[in-house]
């Protein structure tokens, strides 16, 4: 049994998609590098990394996600541009992305899934714990899920996914947990994982959102998983045999999570999660109210 109680510092975010739902925008551009208001989706998601204290950070990529890479280097012909006009704001908010954490890229190769995308990070991951962020799931920063998964790991050991609670008719679309309760109030242990149930075969109406805080021992499973649902190799089914027997690399637990969460993988969830944050933006937020009020009062 791998004991993991060692300070977790690497997160790694697969970023190799083709990103097929919003096409034709992403026929050229990388989905992760839409625009969330005035960021990239990705740059929330690395935020939210070095927000946890993950300041290691490695992206798993593929072709045409260059941009990736070109947003988290420094622009030195832009920002000398902005120098020479004297223009500070707009020089501190280009430099954020390349200041914000040790940036790592590695390719995928092989478009074979989830799973496969993780163990891409093995070599550079070692023998250490470590954060999985998907980019589709943006986590309000006020909201820090991912500081509490690494703490119930560090404390715990083993693994931890993040959960959410969904309506049955929802919970097709997820990974679904079969739990058990702690006594905490957030977190639950995870005995068992489904991919994408019907609703009448699902265990619970916990589905499994994209955040995780993995023991390296999830690595060997990988290395030995045959592709599953869509002839992919799905972290869920490693996962499951995780919380199968806790002999192999500790236990499993989840965190429930009621905080907010904007999903950008769907169009409309996109749309409604960019006119929710600019909503919320002090800058942007009086006027842009003021104005979708009018609109919608005028549609109806």
């Amino acid at each position: 049994m791998t004991q993991s109680h060692t300070r977790i510092s690497k997160a790694v975010i697969p970023a190799a998609g083709l990103g097929t739902r919003f096409l034709p925008a992403t026929k050229a551009t990388p989905k992760e590098m839409l625009p969330v208001v005035d960021k990239p989706a990705i740059q929330y998601v690395v935020e939210e990394a070095v927000a946890a204290g993950l300041s290691d950070v490695l992206m798993i990529t593929g072709r045409n996600k260059r941009p990736l890479e070109d947003h988290f280097d420094r622009n030195y012909e832009l920002e000398s541009a902005l120098t020479r006009k004297g223009d500070a704001e707009r020089l501190q908010k280009v430099q954020e992305s390349s200041d914000l954490a040790t940036m790592h890229y590695v390719r995928q190769g092989d478009p074979r899934g989830l799973g496969h995308a993780v163990l891409c990070a093995a070599p550079h991951v070692g023998d250490q714990p470590f954060a999985v962020l998907l980019g589709d799931d943006l986590i309000d920063p006020r909201d820090p899920l991912l500081a509490r998964m690494v703490e119930i790991q560090e404390r715990e050991g083993g693994s931890v996914i993040a959960l959410m609670e969904v309506a049955p008719e929802q919970i097709h679309m997820y990974g679904c947990a079969a739990v058990e309760p702690t006594g905490q109030g957030d977190v639950v242990r995870v005995t068992g994982l489904v991919e994408k149930p019907d609703a009448a075969e699902a265990p619970s109406n916990l589905a499994v959102i994209g955040r995780y805080v993995l023991d390296p021992a999830v690595f060997d499973i990988l290395r030995k998983t045959e592709p599953g649902r869509g002839g992919e190799i799905q972290l869920t089914d490693a996962l499951q045999l995780l919380a199968e027997d806790e002999k192999i690399g500790g236990p499993v637990h989840g965190v429930v999570f009621k905080g907010r969460r904007y999903d950008t993988g769907d169009r409309g969830d996109y749309l409604r999660a960019i006119v929710r944050l600019a909503c919320e933006r002090e800058d942007l937020g009086p006027d842009f109210r003021t104005w979708l009020r009018s609109y919608v009062t005028e549609e109806m």
